[in-house]
């Protein structure tokens, strides 16, 4: 596989099979002063510039990645980088929770001030958790879809029956769901079993896979080193170590099939994520790192054979 472009569902938007998700850019405040540590400018920006080098050619943020401020800094770090609007993809989130429908047309406002001067190509519904229904946040999403305030519409962490409402209202206004932002990676593929994955292709939705490598278990690295674990912030390292033994095999696994390809074991996880079903999978692993940067372009790098796509099948079923 190479970073062939891919149409996000339905749309005329083309992204790379591997993006960028920003949350690390949110800060340490709030609740996620448990998940990460603070990030200057400067960091941000070379993290962008690495993505972008590497042939990542969109990113994901949120209002609620510390409200605002993940936008900001990526729309910062673009700028630095000299990248223009037409470019680049940017996918960020409404925040539903305690909020109604009648909301989103008034926070787009604020969305489209933190990531000038770029545009918002895909607009999400951030949870299945707001105050109105799926068909009055798609009629507020298809509002703004008419006006041109953004591009296409999508969801995250909807259920099969919330996903199929959400898409059956946009149809009605004559714009296609886009997407469903939903966990996944190897050691949990549950959206194969509970009917997000299929309702999805038989829709033309494309599935982005978020923590597509465990918040860094299939990387490796804290298999390589169990001491990297205490250094981890506390939400992270407690499900790292609860999941630590149970995934060493699909490791040195992943890790022999990896050496064949010059692969790491992080590009392997991601290669075969976005593979396995065709095009109906793509993946916004994170960076705190340059390198992290790096790596997840190099996944778009080589190609993974049928028996080893099936390999990695057989040895994760147990997590469907």
């Amino acid at each position: 596989m190479n970073d062939k472009l891919r149409n996000l569902g339905k749309t005329d938007i083309q992204v790379t099979p591997i993006g960028l998700g920003v949350m690390q850019f949110s800060g340490d405040k709030g609740v996620f002063r448990f998940m990460f540590q603070e990030m200057d400018q400067g960091t941000m920006n070379q993290i962008i510039q690495a993505a972008w080098a590497g042939g990542i050619n969109w990113f994901d943020t949120a209002e609620m990645y510390g409200r605002g401020r993940s936008e900001q800094g990526l729309a910062q770090a673009l700028q630095a980088a000299g990248i223009q609007d037409d470019d680049v993809r940017i996918a960020t989130k409404w925040f539903p929770i305690m909020r109604t429908a009648g909301n989103i047309p008034k926070t787009i406002v604020d969305r489209q001030r933190f990531l000038a001067p770029y545009t918002i190509d895909l607009y999400q519904i951030h949870q299945p958790y707001s105050f109105s229904s799926p068909e009055a946040e798609m009629n507020a999403m298809a509002d703004l879809l008419e006006k041109g305030k953004i591009r296409s519409v999508g969801v995250s962490n909807y259920s099969v029956d919330r996903m199929r409402k959400a898409h059956a209202a946009l149809a009605k206004r004559g714009y296609p769901l886009a997407s469903n932002q939903v966990q996944y990676h190897l050691m949990d593929r549950k959206i194969e079993k509970n009917g997000i994955l299929d309702k999805a292709k038989e829709l033309g939705i494309t599935i982005i896979a978020w923590s597509p490598i465990g918040s860094g278990l299939l990387s490796g690295k804290f298999h390589d080193n169990p001491d990297l674990i205490r250094k981890t912030p506390l939400a992270r390292r407690m499900m790292i170590k609860r999941k630590l033994e149970l995934s060493r095999p699909l490791i040195n696994t992943l890790k022999e099939i990896g050496q064949s390809h010059g692969a790491t074991v992080t590009q392997v996880a991601l290669n075969w994520l976005v593979n396995f079903h065709g095009e109906t999978v793509v993946a916004i692993p994170g960076a705190s790192k340059v390198a992290h940067a790096e790596q997840n372009a190099g996944a778009m790098k080589f190609t993974l054979s049928s028996d080893e796509l099936v390999c990695i099948d057989e040895l994760t079923r147990e997590f469907i």
